[in-house]
Formats: C-alpha cells, structure tokens, sequence
C-alpha cells in the first residue's frame, strides 16, 4: 500500500468516528425529548382560591342491629332454634311497619363449641388435656332500617321482647348523603369561584381557564343515640320503656381548591 493510499484510509477512518459520534449524540437528544413527549405546556401564571360550603342535614332514617346466637350439639338443631327466635324478633319489626327492602343479615356465622378439659394424671402416666368437641354455635346478626323516625325508640324496645341477645344501635343518619355532599360542594365551588373573581379584578387580570380542582368533601358520622344499647341474654327481664331519642342534625362541609389561569 502506498503513502497515498494510505492517507486516505486515515481520513476515511476519521470521517466514520466523527460520524458515529454525531449519530451517538444525536440519538442521545431524540431519548431525552421522549420524556416530553404528550406533556402540556406549563402554565405559569396562576391563582389559586379556596371555597367552603356547609350544609344542615336533618336525619332521615334511623338504624340498629340485633343478634341472636343459639348452641346445640348439632348444627341442625342450633339453626333451628336461632331461626326460631330470629323470625319471632322480624315479624314483630314488620308488624311495627318497617318493609323487608330495609331488614338485611349483616352476617351468618357456624362455629363448632369446643369445651377444654384437663387430663387426670396418675403415679405413671399424666395424658394431656384436650378439647372436646361438645356443640355448634349459630349466629345470626340483623340490621333495621327504621324510616320512620317517631316508630325507631318504640321499635327498638319493642325487640327487646323477642329474646334476643343483644340489640346495638340506635344511629341517625342521612339516607341520602350523596345529595346532601353535592349541595354542600355546590356552594363551596360558589364561594370559590367569587373569591376568584375578586381576587382578579383587584390584581386587574383576566381569568382563563381552571388548571386544578381538589375536593375534600366530608362524610359526617351517623350520630348515635347514647345509652339505648341492651344486653337481653337474661332470662324473664322486664320489657325496656320506649326511649324517646331526638334526631338532631348533620352538618357537611366541603373545602374546594380551584386553581385558574390568569392573564
């Protein structure tokens, strides 16, 4: 090979290394431009405003729960006797004027009954203890739902004749709570939307467009009636008076965020 020939083999050489390094950094800024890829513009000039609504609720329906639990030494005949007396207390509930849509089993529950029992020991040998299978437990719990609200103190007592265990309860609460929250974010969008307004003209913008919406409406907690939950499980106990138990009320508050465009 000859100093010409030569030479142009080093030049070749040099052009393909510059070559590659240009494709490299190229591919490298192509890579790094995906990330940005579908990204929206970024909006620099903003406002955000908070807005707050409240909203009384008066209770409509009233809620409570009773259980009945029987033992016997086969499954059959404890499902018997806790259906027995779980019919008895729904038949005296819709005798009081509740519907079947508002009585439902909140849960249904079979457990074998197992006695422990010491080993007797002697002078040569001391078995251990074990547990004896003696019995299966059946557990039925009810919720009712009392629309009604003057029939729930009288109801409530009046299941307390059924021989049922226990009776939980009493709790008001909005049956409708969606509507209620959506009136009180109603209002708090309201307040939001006017302190935006104010806000601009005094800055002497315009407002756009809402970049950002944040929500934190509340979910109030049914308000339980103190001191009306009964323990029944005695045998021949006195009926329990009717109690008479005010409603009250429930305040919803919603806290909006809103965040608007600005020119």
């Amino acid at each position: 090979m000859n100093i010409s020939q030569e030479r142009v083999w080093k030049m070749a050489y040099v052009v393909g290394a510059l070559l590659v390094v240009f494709l490299a950094v190229l591919s490298i800024k192509e890579i790094k431009s995906i990330g940005y890829v579908g990204k929206s513009e970024q909006v620099l000039n903003t406002i955000s405003v908070d807005g707050k609504g409240e909203k009384a609720s008066i209770p409509d329906i009233a809620t409570f729960s009773f259980t009945v639990t029987e033992t016997a030494k086969t499954v059959a005949e404890a499902q018997d006797k806790a259906t027995a007396k779980t019919d008895a207390a729904l038949k005296a509930i819709k005798d009081g004027g509740v519907a079947d849509k508002d009585i439902k089993t909140l849960s249904y529950n079979i457990n074998p009954h197992y006695e422990y029992q010491n080993s007797v020991c002697t002078q040569y040998s001391c078995p251990p203890s074990k547990s004896i299978l003696t019995g299966y437990e059946v557990s039925q719990a009810v919720e009712v739902k009392v629309r009604d609200l003057s029939k729930a103190g009288t109801l409530f007592s009046l299941i307390g004749n059924e021989s049922v265990q226990n009776i939980q309860g009493l709790n008001f609460t909005v049956d409708d709570i969606e509507k209620a929250k959506s009136e009180a974010r109603a209002l708090a969008i309201a307040d939001a939307k006017t302190k935006a307004n104010n806000i601009a003209r005094d800055l002497g913008v315009r407002l756009v467009r809402i970049t950002n919406f944040s929500d934190s409406t509340n979910y109030p907690m049914p308000y339980y009636a103190r001191g009306v939950a009964m323990d029944l499980s005695a045998k021949n106990q006195a009926a329990p008076v009717a109690p008479s138990i005010p409603a009250g009320e429930q305040e919803i508050t919603s806290n909006v965020t809103i965040t608007y465009e600005i020119k």
